[in-house]
């Protein structure tokens, strides 16, 4: 087993008040842990990493049929060279599902993050990707509620205090990821922040994945049955600044194996409003707020703060789905205190 860089949580241990007080220091302290006992056996999780390389190795027209080009919701394939994070091209390619919705028509769009919802593309090659997918999203789901709900508790707060944002079943995004060995140093994936309330991180045995704590970069070796966790900007806000969205990315593995992760995201549903916890007075004066970055906004309604990412991530999309009007009209007022290439550099909303 390789050495833990991050701490670890049992998610059984968190019926006690020192499971709750170990879990508040991971999430407020690092914004980053290993979590085990979670009830996804490592065997299950190397079955759906199997699967996962069974769907980059289908041909390129296979994979093609189902690019995100395709999907103004932002689902389907990308290959390398299709994602963009802090501004620079990703070496990777990877595969993209959520909540299996029907689209809204464009008469009914009062908001422009309605147009996300909608359908996945599922490859008619590979018919068995979409029942396995969709229970792996189901039992990723049950554990990020539980887990959130614990940090809830753990932060003085009724366990359900959250419960409210995310209804019946919590807006969720994953993605199945390759990267490609690189003959030189690569952005695998940029540094950045996600944007929901939690992100659990299924990794094989490839190395990259990295956190930012203090001025460093520390790494985080894959351990067999961990899930790797990490808090999302929604709660960042939800906790007022006492829990810490907290950049990572992925180094490319060079010259060596292929490095396959699936991630999967949770946050609240795109309608919502994150509310503000009423933290108890001990933890209250030790939250100082949220992160303050130009370049990247906080937005507390759940939509605009998801479509954000999906618009800058892929401008390809953008520019084929988001770029006429009257959506135009909508990204003009939710985002007005953007800078306008930052939504869509040929519109120039």
């Amino acid at each position: 087993m390789n050495a833990a860089t991050l701490p670890i949580i049992s998610l059984t241990s968190l019926d006690s008040d020192e499971g709750l007080a170990q879990l508040r220091r991971a999430a407020s302290e690092v914004g980053f842990f290993y979590l085990i006992d979670h009830g996804l056996s490592d065997d299950a999780q190397q079955e759906y990493l199997a699967l996962s390389r069974a769907f980059f190795q289908l041909p390129a027209e296979e994979k093609q049929r189902v690019d995100m080009i395709h999907s103004p919701h932002f689902r389907g394939y990308n290959a390398m060279g299709n994602e963009m994070t802090a501004g620079r091209l990703d070496a990777r390619e990877q595969f993209d599902w959520m909540n299996e919705e029907l689209a809204l028509s464009a008469e009914q769009l009062n908001h422009p993050w309605q147009k996300l919802i909608g359908p996945n593309l599922w490859p008619s090659a590979m018919p068995i990707l979409k029942p396995a997918l969709t229970t792996l999203q189901n039992k990723l789901s049950d554990i990020t509620v539980n887990l959130l709900q614990r940090l809830c508790e753990s932060l003085g707060v009724d366990g359900h205090a959250l419960d409210h944002t995310i209804g019946t079943q919590p807006y969720t995004h994953a993605k199945l990821i390759r990267y490609p060995a690189q003959a030189s140093p690569q952005q695998g994936v940029g540094a950045h922040k996600d944007p929901g309330y939690l992100t659990l991180v299924m990794q094989d045995a490839q190395s990259g994945l990295k956190v930012e704590r203090g001025d460093a970069w520390v790494g985080v070796p894959p351990i067999a049955g961990a899930l790797v966790v990490n808090i999302g900007e929604l709660l960042e806000l939800a906790s007022n600044g006492y829990l810490k969205a907290t950049n990572h990315k992925v180094e490319s593995p060079i010259q060596s194996a292929e490095r396959y992760s699936i991630a999967f995201f949770m946050a609240a549903q795109l309608s919502a409003t994150v509310p503000v916890l009423s933290l108890p007075p001990e933890l209250k004066s030790r939250a100082l707020g949220p992160s303050v970055d130009p370049s990247n906004p906080l937005m507390t309604d759940v939509g605009n703060n998801v479509l954000k990412g999906r618009l800058r991530s892929h401008p390809h999309v953008t520019r084929k789905h988001y770029c006429d009007e009257p959506l135009r009209h909508l990204l003009a007022k939710s985002f007005a205190h953007m800078p306008t290439a930052d939504i869509c550099d040929e519109c120039r909303l």
